[in-house]
């Protein structure tokens, strides 16, 4: 059985990160998600989520693509995770390309295209200043 394994804080589940979560799934047989916890998320961007980690974390639960969610309570801890999770492949946006090439011997590290013209910080800024126009064309 492969196992893929990938990270993220999933705040505003959008098509961009359901599209990631289903080319990730396809790559073995066993999805498990590390889910950034809100102390993690605030400080590595500097802001709450909109969502708990506990809404977060039953929300990708839920996704049918998802065989195994948990909170991820550090970014020091990606070796302890892939080695408790039993990991073959660790898959993340290509946003964080080359950042965890190091870990390398422990499992493949794989970095996915992200889709194009959407994230959460857009989300958030268009909700925000009252945008109507549509994301992603849609």
């Amino acid at each position: 059985m492969k196992r893929i394994l990938t990270f993220g804080t999933y705040d505003l589940l959008h098509v961009g990160h359901v599209r990631l979560l289903k080319r990730a799934a396809a790559l073995g047989d066993k999805l498990i998600v590390g889910v950034s916890s809100d102390e993690l998320n605030i400080s590595k961007k500097g802001r709450a989520p909109v969502y708990s980690t506990a809404e977060r974390l039953e929300i990708v639960r839920s996704l049918s693509c998802v065989d195994e969610a948990f909170i991820e309570h550090s970014l020091e801890a990606k070796g302890d995770y892939i080695r408790e999770h039993k990991a073959d492949v660790l898959v993340m946006g290509d946003d964080w390309a080359g950042r965890f090439d190091m870990f390398g011997n422990l499992c493949e590290v794989v970095y996915l295209t992200r889709t194009e013209g959407i994230s959460t910080t857009y989300l958030i800024s268009s909700i925000s200043e009252g945008s109507r126009t549509a994301v992603g064309g849609a």
